[in-house]
Formats: structure tokens, sequence, C-alpha cells
């Protein structure tokens, strides 16, 4: 199918699901990259007291630190 007339089926209110291949979907934004850090043995201590606290593992503390920090800039 053209993309004129899968539009234009979309457009009109048409079911479009049909005409996917949703096992091969994915979203760019949520595609992960690793990196590698390098931190200060204090700043880790910090890190896993403050994990521990919220009862979250490191990883998803500095994920969340880093997107707050993101979000805080944007706006």
């Amino acid at each position: 199918m053209k993309a004129k007339d899968f539009d234009k089926k979309f457009d009109d209110g048409e079911d479009v699901l049909k005409y996917l291949e949703l096992a091969k979907a994915r979203c760019e934004e949520q595609e992960q990259k690793r990196v590698n850090v390098d931190f200060p043995i204090w700043m880790i201590h910090s890190l896993d007291k403050e994990a521990k606290r919220l009862g979250i593992p490191r990883q998803s503390l500095i994920k969340m630190l880093i997107a707050k920090h993101i979000e805080q800039q944007r706006a």
C-alpha cells in the first residue's frame, strides 16, 4: 500500500492497524544505549545510600536524577 493510500484511510477514520507490522514497531526515543561513567567513590556511596532509602537500584536513581535535571533545563 502506498503511503498516500494509508494516510487517506487514517484521515477517513478507518482502522489502519491491520496494515501495520506491530511486531516490528519500536519507539526510537525508548531505545537504550549503554554508556560508562566513572564516579568518585564518595558519590557512589551517596548514590547507594539514597537508592537504598528509596528502595530502588543505583542505576534507576541515576536515570531519575539525570531525567529530572534535563526536564528542569527544558523548562
